[in-house]
């Protein structure tokens, strides 16, 4: 279909093909999704390099997450008031930039200013994609183009692992902040001269400044509101949970600002997080799942590599690599997705990728701590045969209902709880395996008799051993339990997919 048709008046390609433009603007997003998870397992290194001890340095990890949380929801309406183009190589060069500046830093302060800067940039990047595309294709091609999409944000998280052993292992940890330099420039000066900034879209940042209210209080609540949430959920295990007055006053803050959030944004004019979108049912519906598609997702992208590091005594190289093999799987499966979802209804992809989710998981449980590396990986794979077709129809139907005009801030919302469910996801894997640890230490310690086979007490050298056993054995059995509570809730969800509703043919969201 030619870009430039009449019935797509915000279409972003111009007089190019938009298929380039999906490649183009996917760089830069790729590059964001893959920091996510690309620094996890460079951690220690960059601790060593900075001086910092490892519980310091997880401020690395979390500061980046914490301004991403703040920016995710608010992009929409600041695509809206900057212009889309522009905001978007706004976000581009400030990540570039500062993933630069996080190379260069000399210590963990100067490190976590940067990263904050980062998350900043990188927050805006994926919602701003996304509705570049769902203006930039036909609603026929939608699918297709949000498979293309979910490449970036499935494939990126399972590479990440990969490619920051490879490189901390080859080089130095240097190399996983410089990586994003020559992406982040080549991304930029494409999106200069292909990206299109169509007059309807320059109509509606004209309109919304003509009539602009400032929504200072909106913002103050995102802000507190993500960014306590964020803090409780990435720090939650480390500092005890409800045990620690530092949780207690941040989730305090988070459940009143959450409360005044709603109650405000719902009376202004201009909110900078459009709470009446959820009374879209499909748009409600599919950001449920979605947040359970990033909880099961990023938290077993956390735990399988994990797992292998710490049980089966992987180096960061090979634990990246129990990924990969399910990375390729989702990457082969997403032109199928793209087409069963222009033929099948969402309701019906999304429930099948649900139970295939839970009983990937379920089957998970089942494995031991002689796994072998095909087995672990294979693990993965048939994790990753149903995301695809679980992403593209969530996405495709994400949008039924919304009108053109909200796309912004409708990709933001999704792009959060995408999010949202990671951290959640990640917190809650962390927090079980303390707790479900503990349960079989004590469980296994029972059984294990200080008297020897042959009536005499075991020597401190056997009661070593015998510790140790315990130990691994606790451990195995702890990840398993997680597998398994993650895919019965996986399968408890699963009748939400009966409110998603199918895109008309040829209609462009709702009107």
């Amino acid at each position: 279909m030619a870009a430039s048709d009449a019935s797509l008046p915000r279409s972003a390609a111009g007089g190019h093909n938009p298929w380039l433009i999906a490649i183009v603007v996917s760089l830069a997003t790729f590059m964001e999704v893959l920091d996510t998870t690309i620094a996890n397992v460079s951690l220690r290194h960059i601790a060593g390099g900075l001086g910092a001890s490892q519980d310091e340095a997880t401020w690395i990890l979390t500061s980046y997450l914490i301004s991403n949380a703040i920016v995710l929801p608010i992009s929409g309406w600041l695509a809206t008031l900057i212009g889309r183009k522009k905001f978007y190589m706004i976000c581009v060069a400030l990540f570039t930039g500062s993933s630069f500046m996080c190379a260069l830093s000399p210590n963990l302060a100067t490190m976590i200013f940067f990263r904050v800067l980062q998350g900043i940039g990188g927050g805006g990047l994926a919602p701003t994609e996304q509705s570049i595309f769902a203006d930039t294709f036909p609603p026929a091609e939608r699918a297709k183009a949000f498979a293309f999409y979910g490449v970036t944000v499935i494939v990126a998280p399972a590479i990440g692992p990969l490619l920051g052993g490879w490189l901390t292992d080859s080089f130095s940890w240097h190399w996983i902040f410089l990586i994003n330099l020559p992406v982040g420039c080549a991304a930029l000066m494409l999106i200069w001269f292909l990206v299109d900034e169509p007059q309807a879209v320059k109509d509606d940042t004209a309109q919304f400044r003509r009539n602009f209210i400032p929504d200072w209080l909106g913002f103050i609540l995102v802000a507190s509101t993500f960014g306590c949430l964020q803090v409780v959920l990435d720090k939650f295990q480390e500092d005890d949970g409800f045990s620690s007055n530092f949780i207690v006053v941040f989730f305090i803050i988070f459940v009143c600002s959450a409360i005044a959030l709603v109650l405000w944004e719902r009376i202004h004019p201009q909110p900078v997080f459009d709470v009446k979108l959820f009374k879209v049912g499909s748009f409600g519906a599919a950001n449920i799942v979605m947040l359970l598609v990033g909880f099961t997702l990023f938290s077993t992208t956390q735990l399988i590599p994990q797992f292998a590091q710490n049980l089966l005594q992987y180096d960061a190289l090979a634990a990246g690599q129990t990924l990969a093999l399910g990375g390729l799987a989702a990457a082969a499966m997403m032109p199928f997705a793209g087409i069963a979802a222009t033929k099948v209804p969402p309701k019906i992809l999304v429930g099948l990728g649900l139970l295939c989710t839970g009983f990937a998981l379920v089957h998970t449980a089942y494995l031991n701590g002689q796994i072998s590396f095909f087995d672990l990986s294979m693990t993965r794979v048939y994790q990753s045969l149903c995301l695809p077709f679980l992403f593209v129809s969530l996405t495709t139907a994400g949008y039924v209902g919304i009108p053109p005009d909200r796309n912004n801030e409708a990709s933001a919302i999704i792009n959060l709880s995408r999010n949202l469910g990671g951290s959640i996801g990640v917190a809650t894997a962390t927090t079980m395996l303390a707790w479900r640890v503990q349960f079989h230490h004590e469980r296994i310690g029972e059984q294990v008799s200080t008297i020897g086979p042959r009536g005499q007490q075991l020597t401190q050298h056997g009661l070593a051993a015998a510790q140790q056993v315990v130990n691994g054995q606790a451990q195995v059995l702890s990840y398993l339990d997680i597998f398994y509570a993650f895919g019965i809730m996986a399968l408890v969800v699963t009748p939400i997919a009966l409110f998603l509703k199918t895109p008309a043919p040829g209609e462009a969201h709702g009107h």
